[in-house]
Order: structure tokens, then sequence, then C-alpha cells
């Protein structure tokens, strides 16, 4: 590269020089054959050349275009970098992440707990990369660069396009939404929808508002965009009481309540998602009665402070402080007209939901997400405008909270560094498993040679992990011992497999239930450790080996 990047300079012919002994070099000590020199040299070439026509094509870019051209800069590098750690990272698939893809395997209208989004994507991406990390994952790459890209437009819509380009670098560095630029769960999608929907209800609300003869396009596309937020996430909900409670709360806008837009986006989502309202009613309603029991309807008002604090505790972990203080303070101060009183309504009232329901049980880090999009903006928005222009402690307080977030971020991509012990480390859950796969695989294959083998656990995260980590990805089963139901209960099951072999396998160095080990003729007991890369111990497993299954009744799940 600095070769052709010095055309002018003679010092260009030093590099070339080195180039050429490097190769040789390599030839002469019997490290590489000349072909493998030539090889190597012609791909530095081909990538030298590509790099430096980017390069150029990048600054006359910036010339006309400086704030978009860094947004695009900038989503190019994090997008290299988030594939190569996909591909060399440290963590292995989540069990969510392995469930998802189990269902990937077996499309259909809807699922125990989720939509039908996550199978499908991770179906796209398997089928272009192969049932592997990688083919997992890449979605999450795209669609966290899609969020960016999104929210640069909605933040130029309602503000002006350095109040875009900073949110969508902010929302980069977020612990929490950069970790769904790698790990692909139902919330890497879910946060693009709903980043669209907000971009193209604001485009909607000025269209109607213009009179612009395209209105209904834009409600109809964002009814299609709240649809297949549906169709990822039931938390896509909340965006009708949010565009509801902004819609009412000024004269101006309870206008378009009058309009047909709002009504036509509220059916067009509605239609979207009635494959899943059709699927449950075919299956006695069992999401309706999981997402109850997630939210402990049945347990009534009470009192839980540890749960509060616990939320408390973990919005300031997944968002970092300084940030989450910061973002609060935006959107009150920019509550009172627009924009900022949209961005207000569609954060609000999510995170205050959430913590209202934390007085009462556990919520989940992750539940509040889609509320802090717009106090992301809000940040950028008020932090251009005023903290970045007042006292020079405001700036200090604003630079440090984008860096300790920043920083935050990069350590949790290498948590080893910190050297946490296992149990307060929370990327441990995310390795060992491929080590189990192995163990498990050498059983499998062996016990293979005399008759057929299933594999089963008790917990749906054990087996979908192997029916992911264990060679050729055989198809898996989970129990129904004294647990909620999950989606293995609707899938068929292994009791018709008479005389065949088996693999159970349980967390932890345990007994095998007394109903199992009577199924088989003979059971015998192998433990299993998995350890970090630096040799400390994650957790045990017990793998049980069994022999000649002689059928086993089904058990009902005990609660949703």
């Amino acid at each position: 590269p600095f070769y052709l990047l010095l055309q002018r300079n003679r010092i260009r012919y030093l590099f070339l020089v080195v180039a050429v002994t490097v190769g040789f070099s390599r030839v002469y000590v019997g490290v590489h054959y000349p072909s493998d020199v030539l090889a190597g040299a012609l791909i530095g070439m081909l990538v030298s050349v590509l790099v430096l026509h980017s390069y150029r094509v990048a600054s006359k870019r910036f010339q006309k275009n400086p704030l978009s051209t860094v947004l695009t800069v900038s989503l190019i590098c994090i997008g290299l970098f988030r594939i190569y750690y996909i591909q060399n990272g440290p963590l292995e698939l989540s069990p969510d992440e392995a469930h998802y893809w189990e269902w990937s395997r077996r499309l259909d209208l809807s699922y125990y707990s989720k939509g039908p989004m996550i199978a499908y994507l991770i179906h796209l991406g398997t089928g272009l990369f192969g049932d592997t990390v990688f083919g997992i994952r890449i979605m999450a790459v795209v669609f966290s660069i899609l969020s960016s890209m999104v929210l640069y437009f909605f933040g130029r819509r309602v503000y002006d396009e350095k109040a875009g380009l900073l949110s969508a670098l902010i929302i980069q560095i977020i612990p929490l939404f950069s970790a769904y630029g790698v790990i692909f769960t139902i919330d890497s999608p879910f946060i693009f929808f709903w980043i669209l929907a907000l971009f193209l209800f604001g485009e909607s609300l000025h269209q109607t508002h213009t009179a612009h003869p395209k209105t209904i396009l834009s409600w109809s596309m964002l009814g299609l965009s709240v649809g297949l937020g549906l169709l990822t996430k039931y938390s896509m909900a909340f965006f009708y009481p949010c565009a509801f409670l902004f819609l009412l709360i000024s004269k101006e806008t309870r206008k378009i309540l009058l309009t047909k837009g709002p009504y036509l986006a509220c059916i067009l989502s509605i239609l979207i998602f009635s494959p899943v309202i059709v699927w449950n009613a075919t299956r006695n309603w069992v999401t309706l009665r999981h997402t109850a029991g997630q939210v402990h309807i049945a347990e009534g008002l009470q009192i839980s402070p540890l749960s509060f604090l616990e939320f408390i505790g973990s919005q300031l972990g997944v968002i970092t402080p300084l940030l989450l203080i910061l973002m609060i303070v935006a959107l009150v101060q920019l509550r009172r007209k627009y924009p900022g009183s949209l961005l207000f309504w569609f954060s609000v009232p999510v995170i205050g939901f959430f913590l209202l329901k934390s007085v009462q049980g556990k919520v989940q880090a992750n539940w509040a997400l889609p509320g802090y999009v717009t106090g992301i903006v809000a940040f950028a928005a008020y932090a251009l405008k005023k903290f970045l222009h007042d006292a020079k402690w405001k700036r200090i307080l604003t630079a440090t909270a984008l860096s300790m977030a920043l920083t935050v971020t990069s350590i949790a991509h290498y948590p080893a560094i910190l050297n946490l012990p296992v149990r307060f480390d929370p990327a441990a859950r995310l390795t060992g498993w491929k080590d189990l796969g192995s163990e498990v695989s050498a059983f499998y294959e062996e016990m293979l040679l005399n008759k057929p083998v299933f594999i089963f656990s008790d917990r749906y995260q054990i087996s979908s992990q192997l029916a992911f980590y264990v060679r050729g990805h055989p198809v898996t089963y989970c129990i129904n011992g004294n647990r909620r139901m999950n989606q293995y209960d609707l899938w068929p099951s292994f009791h018709t497999f008479i005389h065949s072999d088996a693999i159970f396998v349980r967390t932890g160095d345990v007994r095998i239930p007394e109903h199992v080990a009577g199924a088989f003729e003979k059971v015998e007991k192998k433990v299993f450790t998995a350890y970090t890369k630096k040799h400390a111990k994650i957790r045990d497993y017990s793998i049980f080996l069994c022999y000649d299954f002689k059928g086993l009744d089904p058990e009902k799940p005990v609660t949703y």
C-alpha cells in the first residue's frame, strides 16, 4: 500500500524492496512454497488497491457530505470488527441463540414464547453461511448497522444532521445496544423495527401537517414496521400507547387522531401480526399464558423492594450511570415542545412502566430497551445545544459519560482482562458449551455404532446447545420434569423410540431422576467439567449414558 500511495516519492521503492526481501526469506527458510508467497503478494496487492480506492472515494465524499461520510466509515469499521470478533472472539453461542437456531430448523407461524421473525432471520443467515456461529450472528451485525443508519435519519429529521450522527454513534457504544450487534437474539431486529417505526411515525406526522400526497403511504409503511416488530417481540405493542399519548398531548397533534392515517397503520400492523394470533388460538393460547407467567400476574399486587433495586442497578449497568442520568435530564428539559415531546413520550412511559413493574416482581435488564432509543436522541440534541456550550464542567461530564460507556463496552468484548471469578463473570454462561458438545459427541458417535441414539436434557438451554455443538447437529429433546413449559413440549418427543439408546445431560454433578433411570435397562454416569481458557472451573455436567429405552410417559408442564 505504501508503494502505491507514495507515487511521487522515491522512498516508495524501499517498501517494495522490503516486501520482496520478506517474501524471499519465507521461501529461503522453508516456511512457505513460492506459490504461497506469490498468492499472498497478489492478495495483498488487491487489498491495497481496494483500500486506497475506498480512501479516495471517501475523501471526495467527505468534502461534499462530511457527517454522513463519517457515519458510513464508522459503521463499516464497526461492522468489520464485529465480523472479526464473531469469528475469533471468546464468546460461544448463548443458550437463547442456540434455542432460536433450533426454531429456525422448524419454521412455523409462531413459537411458544416469541414471534417467528427471529427464526426466519436465523434461517436466512444459516442458509447463506451454514449452521455456524457466524451464520447465526451475522444478522446481529446487519441489524445493528441498519439501526444506526435509521437513527441517523430520524435524528436528522427531528433535529439536525449533527444530532443524527451523534445519536447513530452513541447507540453503538452503549453496552446493551452494542451487545446486540454481536449476539443475535430478538432484541437485535426488534430495536431496528422500533427505530424504523419512529422514523416513519415522524415522516407521517410531517406529511400529514403539510398535506403531502404520499401521507397514506407513510402511515401504511408505519403499520408494516410495527407489524414486523410485533412478529419479532411483543414489546413492540408499547408503540401504540406511546404514539397515542404523544398525539393526545397537544392541540396540534390531537387533530391527527381525526384523520384515517393512524388507524390504517394500526389495522395493518394487526393484520401482519394475525398469524401469531391464529397459531396461538390453535394451541390453547400458550404464548399468552407464558407472558402472564413472566410478568407474575398470578401473584397479584405485591411489593418487592429487592426487585426494584435490582432493576435500577441493571439499568445503570447496561446503559452506564452518567449517560443514563444525562439522558433523563435531556428528556425532561426538551419535553415541552416538539420534537422533544415526541422523544419524551416514546421513552418515559416505557421506562416508567417497567420501573413500576419492578416493584411487583423481577424485570429483566433488557425489557426497557426501546425506551432508551429516543433518550439517546434527546441526549445527543441537548448535548449539542447545551452541554457542549455551557460551563466547562458540563462538557467534562458529557465527555466522561461517553468515555465511560465506550470503556465498559470495550471491556465487555474481552471480559477476561478483568480476571473476574466465574460467578461474577457474565460471559461465563457463553463459554464451555463447545467443549461439552465435543464430549457428548464422542459418546454419541461411539454409541451410534450399535443402535440409534437420541439426546435429551431437562433444560431447554442444554438441549439447544447440544443440538448445535454436538457434531452433525442431531435432533435433541427436553423432558418435562417439574418445570415450566418450553418450545420442546410443542414438538414431537422421543417417547416412541423403544429400544433405542440415549444420552441424558444435566447441569451439575447430580443423580439421574428415578423415573428416567427406570425407563432404561442400564445407565452409566459420567461427569464433565467445563473450564475457561484460564482453566477456571465454569460448571459441572452429569452425562448419563442410557441403554435400551423401555418407554417413558409424557409429563405435562407444571407452569407456563
